[in-house]
């Protein structure tokens, strides 16, 4: 059994890795950018949105090692990323193919992330 004091970090953690999971997918749904090469704000978008992926990763994985067991980030964070596709298709295609899902989720990231640091101790409060 879980303690109860590890239910929120997981929580947060099954949030971040949800909010990533329909970023990499949003992201992934602007390639090839042939469309795009001179748009300079989509390039900036769409790779300003993958260093922020890449980024939000790490600090939730690095605070998750603190918070959580790992048994129960493996199940959740797989739940989390089968839950992606499934839930991106609620949304409707101008968002998902336009850059306000990329800024959208990028944003998230970075507030579930920030959060997740300050409970960990890492950033002081």
């Amino acid at each position: 059994m879980l303690p109860v004091s590890v239910l929120v970090p997981l929580i947060t953690f099954m949030a971040l890795l949800l909010d990533l999971a329909l970023l990499v997918l949003a992201v992934s749904g602007h390639f090839p950018r042939a469309q795009n090469q001179n748009d300079r704000i989509g390039a900036v978008s769409i790779y300003g949105a993958i260093i922020v992926a890449a980024l939000t990763a790490i600090a939730g994985i690095a605070a998750a090692i603190a918070l959580i067991p790992w048994y129960a980030a493996v199940i959740a964070g797989g739940l989390s990323i089968l839950c992606a596709p499934l839930l991106l298709q609620m949304f409707s295609d101008d968002f998902v193919d336009g850059r306000g899902s990329l800024t959208a989720f990028s944003v998230i990231a970075i507030v579930l992330a920030v959060g997740f640091l300050f409970a960990t101790g890492v950033l002081p409060q």
